[in-house]
C-alpha cells in the first residue's frame, strides 16, 4: 500500500506530461495559417514546403518555446514564494515583482534608444534589477521586528507596490512617442511580444540554470514550509535560504515577464493545482507545477489567437481564468 501511494504522484505527473504534449501539438498546428497535425513531422524533419517551414520554424516554434520556458519559470517562482512566505496567495504578479521588472524595462526602453529587440539578451537582467529592488522593499515593509514576515501584510504591500509601479509606467509613457507607448501597453497586456529565437535564447539560461538548482533543493523547501521553530530545530539557516530562494523566484519571474509581458496568476494557480495532484512534497509537485504552468500559458495564448473576431493577449486570458481562482482562494483562506 505504501509503495502504491509513493508511485501515485509519479503516475499523475506522467499523465500531466501526456496532456501537456497534446496541448503543444495542438498549439503548433492551430492558427490562421494552418499546418495540420499530419504535416508537423515532415516539416520538422525538413520535408515541408517553404511556407510550412517558415510558419512552423520561424513563427510558431519560437513563440511556443518562449511560452513553455516562461510558464515553467512563473510556476516555479510562484511555488517558491508560496513556500518561503507561507502565503498560499503569493504570486509574483500579485505581490508586485512583475511591476518592478516592468518599470525597469520601461525606463530602459525609453532611454536606451534603438528599439527594444536589439536588447533581447539584456532585458532579463534589466527586469531582474527592477524586480529585486521591488522585492527587497516589499519584504522590508512586510516584516515586523520580533514577528518576522507577515503573510497578509506581504500581499497587501505587494498589491500597493504593483499599483504604484504600474501607475509610474503609465506616467513615464504619457509624453512618449506612439511606438514607445504602444510597447508598454503591449507589455502590460501580456502580449508575448518577444516571440523570436533571440528571446528564446535570452530566457533559456535563466530557466536551465535556476530550475535544476531548485529541484535539487526540494528538501530544503520542504523544511522551509514548516514553522520557523521546526525549521531552525532541523538545523536550517533560515534567513540565508529564505533570501536565496526569494532571489531565485524574483529572477525567474523577471526573466519570464521581460519577454512575455505582464502575465499574472500562472504562478498562483500552477502550484495549487499541482499540490492537489501530486501532494505537498516539493520533489513531487514542482515537476507537476512546471507542466501545469507551461500548459496554462500555452493554452491561454492559443485561445487568444483562435478567437474568430480578434486576438486577445495571453496575459488577459490568464487573468480571466486566474482572477476567479484568486477570489476563490481568498474566500477559502479567509
Amino acid at each position: 500500500m505504501h509503495e502504491v501511494k509513493r508511485r501515485r504522484p509519479l503516475r499523475r505527473t506522467l499523465l500531466l506530461a501526456g496532456l501537456f504534449l497534446i496541448v503543444l501539438v495542438f498549439a503548433l498546428s492551430a492558427g490562421a495559417s494552418a499546418v495540420t497535425i499530419d504535416r508537423l513531422i515532415p516539416v520538422l524533419t525538413g520535408n515541408g514546403t517553404f511556407k510550412e517551414a517558415f510558419i512552423l520554424l520561424e513563427v510558431r516554434l519560437p513563440r511556443l518555446a518562449v511560452l513553455v520556458l516562461a510558464g515553467v519559470a512563473l510556476a516555479v517562482s510562484g511555488s517558491i514564494l508560496q513556500t518561503v512566505t507561507r502565503n498560499d496567495l503569493a504570486d509574483p504578479g500579485i505581490i508586485g515583482i512583475h511591476s518592478g521588472a516592468g518599470f525597469a524595462i520601461t525606463v530602459f526602453y525609453l532611454f536606451a534608444g534603438g528599439g527594444i529587440p536589439y536588447y533581447a539578451y539584456v532585458l532579463p537582467a534589466v527586469g531582474f534589477a527592477g524586480a529585486i529592488v521591488t522585492a527587497a522593499l516589499i519584504y522590508l515593509f512586510s516584516t515586523e521586528k520580533g514577528r518576522g514576515l507577515r503573510p497578509m501584510r506581504l500581499l497587501l504591500v505587494g498589491i500597493g507596490f504593483a499599483s504604484a509601479l504600474s501607475g509610474g509606467m503609465m506616467l513615464l509613457i504619457s509624453g512618449a512617442e506612439r511606438q514607445e507607448a504602444a510597447f508598454v501597453a503591449e507589455w502590460l497586456a501580456g502580449s508575448v511580444w518577444g516571440a523570436d529565437w533571440p528571446f528564446v535564447l535570452a530566457l533559456l539560461p535563466w530557466v536551465v540554470l535556476l530550475v535544476p538548482f531548485v529541484l535539487c533543493r526540494a528538501n530544503t523547501l520542504n523544511i522551509l514550509a514548516l514553522s520557523e521553530p521546526s525549521a531552525i530545530g532541523l538545523g536550517l539557516r533560515l534567513s540565508r535560504f529564505r533570501i536565496v530562494f526569494i532571489a531565485i523566484a524574483v529572477a525567474l519571474a523577471a526573466a519570464a515577464v521581460s519577454v512575455t509581458g505582464y502575465i499574472a496568476f500562472i504562478g498562483l494557480m500552477a502550484p495549487h493545482i499541482a499540490r492537489g495532484i501530486a501532494g505537498p512534497r516539493h520533489q513531487h509537485y514542482l515537476p507537476a507545477a512546471m507542466l501545469i504552468g507551461a500548459g496554462l500559458l500555452v493554452t491561454a495564448d492559443t485561445i487568444g489567437h483562435l478567437l474568430p473576431a480578434f486576438s486577445i493577449p495571453a496575459g488577459i486570458i490568464a487573468a480571466l481564468i486566474g482572477a476567479p481562482y484568486f477570489l476563490y482562494l481568498m474566500r477559502k483562506s479567509g
